[in-house]
């Protein structure tokens, strides 16, 4: 008969890295947020979790690697070493925290659709600015990403590195109100804008306006500035114009210096990159919710600024979309010279 020798099985001693304390006055710049809003946001994406055994990660420690990510244009290695915590645990959780801020995406970029949210979005506008009936401002920004290994050469955008060209509109609130961030950085704005559902439903208004530069084409409901002003009344509107549409920009620029991973690089696979974008988006409007102003340092000068590229036309004008320009343009005049005679 065979004998056998019992054998004790020893497992090793799993060990994990000592998790690193922030201090106190370093917290916003290492998570982009005060200290008892980043409590907030873990409870409100992630839900109430704490460590219960072993190296498992509390909901704000999960929430506090995602943040650092998008604070830093390094990568995963760095972070972790920062946080205490291994590459893969690193990217495990971000892709964990992405997916959870997408499930509550809707709940914080909302496009006013209702009378009641349209009239309150143009009340918010009158009392801050002048143009009337406007509900908020749309614009594109490009977000720098490694160049794809496939049809690559879509993503190198006019200032020639790669990227997604992202639309977003704002409110005269400064919160993002919609965002659509899967295009090329090839793909010209007023196309991203065409194929957008913000088209569709800003097609379906009446009396409602949205800001747009001349990167855009002209309708009754998206006005854009006099390419060549020629007298006092189009230089008058042209400069009320400039002056409120630039809030658009003051958005984009607020948002990258949060997470300055829009700014330098997003290094995550293409499929998951307009999600990264859109959560940081999401995260902008939370900021402004828990009043967590803004003041991180100015980041270097963005490539992507400088005048828009006139919008695009492909083949002759349809007369239908002659007709939709020629009813922009007269309800531009039509506000110019409301403007030019209360000034």
């Amino acid at each position: 008969m065979a004998s056998f020798m019992n054998i004790a099985v020893v497992r090793a001693e799993k060990s994990y890295k000592p998790r690193v304390t922030t201090r106190d006055c370093d917290y916003k710049s290492v998570f982009r947020f005060k200290k008892e809003n980043v409590e907030w946001i873990s409870a409100h994406f992630l839900g109430e979790k704490f460590e219960h055994r072993g190296g498992a990660l509390s909901s704000e420690q999960k929430m506090k690697i995602f943040l650092r990510y998008m604070a830093d244009p390094g990568f995963q290695t760095g972070v972790g070493e920062d946080i205490g915590v291994d590459q893969t645990t690193v990217s495990r959780t971000i892709h964990e925290v992405r997916k959870k801020i997408m499930e509550k995406a809707d709940l914080w970029i909302k496009f006013p659709q209702t009378m009641a949210e349209i009239l309150e979005a143009k009340q918010d506008w009158q009392s801050r600015f002048q143009i009337p009936s406007v509900i908020g401002v749309v614009d594109c920004t490009h977000v720098r990403i490694p160049k794809p290994k496939q049809d690559g050469d879509e993503y190198i955008n006019r200032k020639n590195y790669p990227s997604l060209n992202v639309q977003a509109t704002c409110n005269a609130k400064e919160w993002f109100t919609s965002v659509t961030a899967q295009w090329p950085g090839s793909v010209h704005d007023s196309r991203i804008m065409k194929n957008s559902d913000l088209f569709i439903i800003m097609n379906k208004t009446r009396d409602t306006v949205i800001l747009g530069d001349s990167g855009y084409a002209i309708s009754p409901w998206l006005i854009t500035p006099y390419s060549n002003p020629v007298n006092d009344l189009q230089r008058h509107f042209n400069k009320i114009y400039a002056r409120e549409r630039v809030i658009i920009e003051r958005c984009f620029g607020q948002v990258k210096k949060r997470f300055p991973i829009l700014h330098y690089k997003v290094r995550t696979a293409l499929q998951t990159v307009p999600s990264v974008i859109i959560c940081c988006f999401v995260l902008h409007n939370v900021a402004k919710y828990l009043n967590d102003t803004d003041n991180f340092p100015e980041l270097e000068e963005d490539c992507d600024e400088g005048e828009p590229e006139p919008a695009e036309e492909v083949g002759p004008v349809a007369l239908s979309e002659r007709r939709v320009r020629e009813l922009g343009q007269q309800k531009r005049e039509q506000i110019a010279a409301s403007l030019f005679l209360n000034q």
